[in-house]
């Protein structure tokens, strides 16, 4: 098909031609109407449809304007443009109608099969380099942004070689169903280096019924610092220090914060876990802080992967894709506890293939399957 003529207007590209500008329009949904007949096409349209030799661009003068020369003018009239055009590209090369945004989010994705008469959004999208920061209060904004507008939110993340990985980022809201039992005498603890040993077996069944706390081995039982402070905090266990006198609270905290530097940040994480009702384990194999389970650990395998990180903590995006694969990999939710002002907040990213963007709808209820014991 021969290219349309399109004049370059500074910041968009005018095709006036009323035929050409509805043709574009209805059946490729490129541009904005005009009044009078044709369209505008902004930058990134523009330069897709030029790229795909569906267009011809000239100036205002009548000069040709060929792909280097509008991929650079795009690039220095707008921030991050190619960036934002590479995620662009591969979305409509997906066969996805999508739109550049020019508020708080970069692209409009719409569902398959629809167009821009006959449907609205189906996600906002935020395009990033594989090198920018991540910065994690930044998401929880975004996500809670795209929520309220009733969409979904999805981050394109373009490497250095110019392929985009997708992600859904979303708040979650994880919860189970352990809850302690009560708990008839208080068992005693003794620290070794950064463990607590309880060697008094009659102990280890009340630590299990409280909530499958700790370890048991056949002489002792084994709880890591977390679970110790908690169950300190709670006034159900008693640890004993090094000096054999026994540790308050504050006391464990400074030793955990002398240790491991986000100690605090961990532990408000998992005490919020817990008390949605999570059993909370080491994620230290799966390359997390924390994995958790909705049920008993005998009969069910963890449903979360959970990393614990602050407004202050920046991760990086080659980072966030190692971790979110591997949970991918083993078949369970990745989720971030953002603690800020001592409230831990969940977001939960998931690798996604764009192609399958469709109409929401409501899911039917899943079969509970029954599933291997003792597994992770």
């Amino acid at each position: 098909a021969e290219a349309m003529p399109g004049i370059l207007m500074d910041d968009y590209v005018e095709v006036r031609d009323q035929s050409e500008g509805s043709r574009l329009y209805t059946r490729g949904n490129y541009g904005y109407p005009r009044s009078g007949g044709g369209v505008d096409l902004d930058l990134i349209e523009a330069v897709y449809l030029l790229e795909a030799h569906r267009l011809e661009v000239v100036s205002q003068d009548g000069e040709p304007v060929g792909f280097p020369e509008l991929f650079l003018h795009a690039s220095r009239c707008l921030d991050g443009f190619d960036i934002k055009y590479a995620v662009f590209k591969d979305l409509r090369m997906r066969g996805l109608l999508c739109k550049f945004e020019s508020g708080g989010f970069d692209i409009s994705v719409f569902p398959v099969g629809s167009n821009m008469t006959n449907s609205r959004p189906e996600y906002m999208v935020r395009t990033v380099s594989e090198r920018n920061a991540v910065d994690v209060a930044t998401f929880m904004h975004e996500a809670a942004e795209a929520g309220e507008r009733n969409k979904k939110l999805m981050y394109g993340v373009v490497d250095e070689d110019g392929d985009v990985v997708y992600y859904n980022l979303s708040l979650k809201d994880p919860s189970g169903e352990v809850y302690p039992a009560p708990m008839p005498s208080k068992p005693t603890g003794y620290l070794v280096r950064d463990r607590v040993f309880v060697f008094d077996r009659g102990a280890f069944d009340l630590l299990r019924d409280y909530g499958f706390y700790g370890t048991a081995g056949p002489e002792a039982l084994q709880l890591s610092l977390l679970e110790a402070i908690h169950l300190v905090g709670k006034g159900k266990l008693t640890v004993i220090g090094r000096d054999d006198q026994p540790m308050d609270f504050d006391g464990i905290m400074r030793l955990g914060v002398s240790l491991q530097k986000e100690f605090r940040t961990r532990y408000l994480v998992f005490t919020d876990l817990r008390e949605r009702g999570l059993v909370v384990k080491t994620g230290f194999k799966f390359g997390t802080h924390f994995r958790a389970y909705q049920q008993s650990m005998d009969d069910s395998h963890a449903r979360y992967l959970i990393h614990a990180v602050t407004e202050e903590n920046l991760r990086s995006w080659p980072e966030v894709s190692k971790t979110v694969r591997l949970s991918g990999g083993v078949k369970k939710e990745i989720l971030f506890g953002l603690v800020r002002r001592n409230t831990v907040h969940y977001l939960q990213f998931e690798w996604m293939k764009p192609g399958n963007v469709k109409p929401s709808k409501p899911s039917a209820p899943k079969k509970k399957m029954a599933r291997p014991k003792g597994r992770a």
